[in-house]
C-alpha cells in the first residue's frame, strides 16, 4: 500500500466534514440551514484558495455545484411526488380495508400481515406515505379492540425501513448510493440486485418485529387513548341577587382571573349583546362559554350563576345532570412535511377560524416531556408533533377529506378518488421500465411524474409539498463533501487509517466492521449523509484490499438503512413516536437489538454472496 499524506485542503474538508456532521444532529438547527453553511463554506473556500496540481485547478467550488443536477436526486425528487399522488388518490386504500378486517378479526396476524405488506410497499415508494397510510389504521384498530397501539406502531414503522432497503427505489439512501457509485464508474446494480440478501436478512428482522418486539415494549397511552370531549360548550344564567348581578363584563371577565371566555351574551330570544367591556350584565342574561367541566363550574360559584348544557335549558348541571357535547369528538393531527401547518404556528395558519377545530394539546415530537399545554397557538410545529383537537364530526371529517394533514381519529376512512387506479397503473410503469432496463429509474420516474400531473392524479400544489427542501440540501451538501473528500484525496487517507487500523483481520471482518460503523453513523446524522459521504470511502477501502467494491458498497447501503435505534434517524420513526406514546427509550428497546440481527445478518450473507 502506497503511504498517502493528506494535504492542507484535505484536512480542512475533513474538518469540515466533522463539523457538518454535528451540526446534522443539533436539533435547534434546521438540516437545510445546516446544509446551506457548510456548501457555503465549501464552496467559498475553494473560491479563495484553489485546489491545484501542476499548475491547474483540479478541484474547484463549480464542481461543488453538480450535487443540484445529479441523477440521484431528480429520481428521489420525481418519486417523491409520484408517491404523493398514491397518498392523495387513496390508491392504497383496498390493502387499508384488508388490514383493517384483519384487525377486527385475528390482531395477531393481522400485526403480521401489516409488516409483510408494509415491508413489500417499501420497497417501489417512499415509506412515509405508506406510515401515513397504516397509522390511521392501527389507531382505530387500538381504539376499537381495546389493544395498547404501542405495541404495533413501532414494529410497523421500522418493518417499512427493512422492506425499503431491497430496492433501488426504495429509499432515497439506496438511489443516493447506485447513483454515487455509478458516477465513480463502479458496477451499474439492477434494481432488484440485492432482494435475496435483504430477503433472507430481513425476514429475520421482520420476524423479531412481529413476536418479540411487542413484548419488548411497554403499554404506552398515546394522545387518542382518551377519546372523550375535553372543552364543553355551556351557558350561565344569570341570577338576580348573584354576584355578576349589575356588574360590567370587565368586571365578570375579572373575576375569574381572565380566564373565562364569553363566546356571546343573550338577553333575550332574539336580542345579542355585544361584548364590550362596558356593558352591565342583567338577571336573566345567558353567557355562552366554552370551557372543561371544572372550570366551567368554578365559573358558575364565581358569578353566583346556574350552569346549563346547550341543550337543555331546564335542567341545571349537577350530578344527575352532567355537561352534554353532543356531535363533539377528539381527533390526532400528525405534523407532517407538506403539511399547512408544518414549520408555522396555529395563529398563523388560522386554525381555529379555517377548520373549526379546537387545539386543547401538543404533544412535541423532540420533547421530553410528553404534552405541552398553555397557549398553543403561538408555538412553531414540526414534523412529528401531534396536535390533539376537539370538533365536531362533520368538522373533523372534512379535514379528514381535504387530504391535506394527517388525521387520526379513530376510523379507517381514507380518500378515495376516481384517479386510484389511474396512479396505480402509472406507479406499475415507473417500477416496470426501471426493473427491465427500458430506462433509467430518474427518467422513468420523471415520465411517470409527468403521466401523473397530465392525467390529474396530481396537482402541482401536492406535487410542490412533496418536496422536502431538507432532504434536497442535505443530499446536494453531503455530495459535495464527498466530492471534496474524493478530490482532495482524504477518502482515501481514511480508507488506508481503517484498513490499517483493521490489520490481519479478515476482510469479511473487516466488511461487517465498516458496516457497523455506517450504522452508528445514521443513527446519529441523517442517513442520506451517512450515505454520500461513506461510499466513496467504502470503494476506496475495497481498492486498499484488493476487492470487488460492491460489497462494501452495499455496506454502506444497509448500514445507512438501519436506522432503527433512535426516533430521529429517520422522518418515519418522529411521525411514530408521538402517533404511539413512545419514549427515547422504547426505540433503544427495540432498535438496537433489531439493528444487532441485521448487522451479524448482513455480516454472514454479504461474503457468502460476494465470495469474500
Amino acid at each position: 500500500m502506497q503511504p498517502i499524506t493528506p494535504d492542507a485542503h484535505g484536512i480542512a474538508v475533513l474538518i469540515l466534514t466533522v463539523v457538518a456532521l454535528y451540526l446534522f444532529t443539533r436539533d435547534n438547527i434546521p438540516l437545510e440551514s445546516s446544509s446551506l453553511a457548510i456548501l457555503v463554506l465549501l464552496v467559498a473556500g475553494f473560491q479563495v484558495f484553489p485546489y491545484m496540481r501542476d499548475g491547474d485547478v483540479v478541484l474547484g467550488p463549480i464542481d461543488f455545484f453538480a450535487g443540484f443536477g445529479n441523477e440521484a436526486l431528480i429520481a428521489i425528487c420525481a418519486l417523491m411526488m409520484v408517491g404523493k399522488a398514491l397518498e392523495t388518490t387513496g390508491a392504497l386504500q383496498p390493502l387499508a380495508n384488508v388490514v383493517g378486517r384483519a384487525w377486527s378479526t385475528r390482531p395477531v396476524l393481522a400485526l403480521a400481515i401489516t409488516l409483510v405488506a408494509g415491508a413489500i410497499l417499501s420497497a417501489f415508494m417512499n415509506n412515509t406515505p405508506i406510515v401515513v397510510l397504516l397509522m390511521p389504521i392501527l389507531v382505530g384498530a387500538s381504539l376499537r379492540s381495546k389493544f395498547p397501539v404501542s405495541g404495533v406502531m413501532l414494529p410497523m414503522g421500522l418493518a417499512t425501513i427493512i422492506g425499503g432497503m431491497s430496492t433501488t427505489i426504495g429509499t432515497s439512501t439506496n438511489l443516493l448510493v447506485v447513483g454515487i457509485s455509478h458516477d465513480m464508474g463502479m458496477h451499474d446494480f439492477s434494481m432488484f440486485e440485492w432482494v435475496l440478501p435483504v430477503a433472507i436478512v430481513g425476514g429475520v428482522g421482520i420476524a423479531f418485529l412481529w413476536l418479540v418486539a411487542p413484548r419488548l415494549l411497554p403499554d404506552r397511552a398515546p394522545p387518542m387513548a382518551d377519546t372523550t370531549p375535553r372543552i364543553f360548550s355551556a351557558q350561565l344564567h344569570i341570577k338576580e341577587g348573584g354576584w355578576a348581578d349589575g356588574k360590567k363584563l370587565s368586571e365578570v371577565l375579572a373575576k375569574a382571573d381572565g380566564t373565562m371566555r364569553v363566546d356571546k351574551i343573550q338577553r333575550s330570544e332574539s336580542l345579542f349583546l355585544a361584548k364590550l367591556p362596558s356593558v352591565v350584565i342583567q338577571p336573566g342574561d345567558r353567557l355562552f362559554v366554552k370551557d372543561s367541566p371544572e372550570n366551567l363550574k368554578l365559573y358558575e360559584q364565581l358569578l353566583g350563576a346556574t350552569l346549563y348544557s346547550m341543550s337543555d335549558d331546564e335542567n341545571p348541571v349537577d350530578e344527575e345532570t352532567p355537561l352534554k357535547a353532543e356531535g363533539q369528538q377528539l381527533a390526532e393531527v400528525v405534523i407532517t412535511r407538506g403539511s399547512p401547518l408544518h414549520l408555522r404556528s396555529l395563529a398563523a395558519a388560522r386554525f381555529t377560524s379555517s377548520y373549526g377545530l379546537l387545539p386543547l394539546a401538543l404533544h412535541r415530537a423532540r420533547a421530553s416531556s410528553a404534552q405541552v399545554t398553555g397557549d398553543l397557538n403561538m408555538i412553531r410545529l414540526r414534523a412529528g408533533d401531534v396536535l390533539l383537537v376537539q370538533g365536531t364530526r362533520e368538522a373533523i371529517a372534512q379535514l379528514k377529506d381535504s387530504g391535506t394533514m394527517l388525521v387520526l381519529d379513530g376510523t379507517t376512512d381514507l380518500p378515495h378518488t376516481h384517479n386510484a387506479s389511474r396512479a396505480l397503473l402509472i406507479m406499475g410503469f415507473v417500477v416496470l421500465a426501471a426493473a427491465t432496463g427500458m430506462m433509467p429509474i430518474s427518467v422513468s420516474a420523471l415520465v411517470g411524474l409527468g403521466l401523473m400531473l397530465a392525467t390529474g392524479c396530481l396537482g402541482w400544489r401536492d406535487a410542490a409539498s412533496a418536496l422536502s427542501i431538507p432532504v434536497v440540501m442535505i443530499i446536494v451538501t453531503a455530495l459535495a463533501l464527498g466530492k471534496a473528500l474524493l478530490g482532495t484525496g482524504m477518502a482515501d487517507f481514511i480508507a488506508l487509517t481503517f484498513v490499517g487500523a483493521a490489520s490481519g483481520l479478515p476482510t469479511p471482518m473487516v466488511l461487517s466492521a465498516f458496516m457497523l460503523l455506517m450504522t452508528v453513523m445514521t443513527n446519529i446524522v441523517s442517513n442520506n449523509a451517512a450515505a454520500a459521504i461513506g461510499t466513496p470511502i467504502a470503494v476506496s477501502i475495497a481498492t486498499q484490499l484488493g476487492v470487488a467494491p460492491e460489497p462494501f458498497i452495499l455496506a454502506v447501503l444497509f448500514g445507512a438503512n438501519m436506522s432503527f435505534a433512535t426516533p430521529y434517524g429517520y422522518q418515519t420513526n418522529l411521525l411514530v413516536m408521538t402517533a404511539g406514546g413512545y419514549k427515547f427509550g422504547d426505540f433503544l428497546r427495540v432498535g438496537i437489538p433489531l439493528t444487532i440481527i441485521m448487522w451479524i445478518g448482513f455480516s454472514l450473507v454479504l461474503p457468502l454472496l460476494y465470495e469474500l
